[in-house]
């Protein structure tokens, strides 16, 4: 009998599969999953920052458990109908067996995806070494395609975010991962049409993600179609627009002594409505 789970996870292999692009926005607890939800995107894909910065930490150092990150997104799994892709950082371990857990641990959890990067979370030494990253990805691939249910997941290539601003080691990583068992691939950092275009020709027929709301690069979801990418997501982009919105509400009432940012406020009732 198939559970809702393996049925979310089957669905969200599919969106991977059918022509064309689809965006799979960033959700951070409960409540944000409700209301992307409610507006009628087909999957949705958490962030670790989003994750650390409701719970007061920083990102990208650690910080954050492999248990808090299952917690949250089992919340945010339970919250809508929709196939769930987690950001499972590095792997929550430097060793290839530590990745394979972790996507053993995140598909009983009920996920129909996860990511997995080869960024160390040390400032020092942010990369891993290039053979270990790929044995890395490797053992995640098998573990994820032991798995009961169809698990799709990303491998990801950080160095173009850690001051390593090399294509070509991008690009070769990348590859290196699609051959070891990566079901799609993602590269934070791409900014320019020409570099979208590599990745994705290097890694074809495999699937691309293109995560947009970070920099400069600003894209359509046309202009990404068009450059052969099949799934956009925003990282911390939606949970730093809120954020931003709350900031700047609170400085305005400490440093200025008014209340104007409440005049674009969404009422009340329609968060009520949303989170039915």
């Amino acid at each position: 009998m198939e559970t809702p789970a393996y049925q979310r996870a089957v669905a969200f292999r599919a969106l991977h599969e059918r022509p064309g692009i689809f965006v799979a926005p960033n959700p951070w607890d409960a409540g944000s999953a409700k209301i992307l939800a409610s507006l009628g995107f087909e999957a949705l894909a958490t962030t670790s920052a989003g994750l650390a910065f409701s719970l007061g930490k920083p990102d990208g150092q650690g910080a954050i458990t492999r248990e808090e990150t299952l917690k949250n997104v089992q919340d945010i799994i339970a919250a809508t109908a929709l196939p769930v892709s987690a950001d499972l950082e590095n792997g929550y371990g430097d060793k290839p067996e530590s990745c394979a857990e972790t996507i053993v641990q995140a598909g009983m959890a009920g996920l129909a995806g996860g990511s997995i990067e080869d960024a160390t979370g040390r400032p020092d030494d942010p990369i891993y070494p290039f053979e270990l990253a790929v044995e890395r990805v490797r053992a995640a691939a098998l573990a994820a395609h032991s798995l009961p249910q169809p698990f799709t997941f990303t491998a990801r290539a950080e160095n173009l975010i850690y001051g390593r601003p090399d294509l070509q080691d991008t690009i070769r990583r990348l590859a290196a991962y699609a051959e070891a068992g990566a079901d799609v691939l993602f590269a934070p950092g791409l900014k320019t049409r020409e570099e979208i275009a590599a990745v994705v020709k290097a890694v074809a027929p495999k699937p691309v993600n293109v995560v947009m709301g970070l920099g400069p690069g600003v894209f359509t979801l046309e202009e990404l179609a068009a450059l052969g990418v099949k799934r956009v997501s925003l990282g911390s982009s939606l949970v730093r627009a809120a954020y931003s919105g709350f900031l700047h509400a609170a400085e305005e009432i400490r440093n200025k002594g008014t209340f104007g940012f409440a005049a674009n406020n969404i009422a009340y009732a329609k968060f009520n409505e949303l989170l039915q």
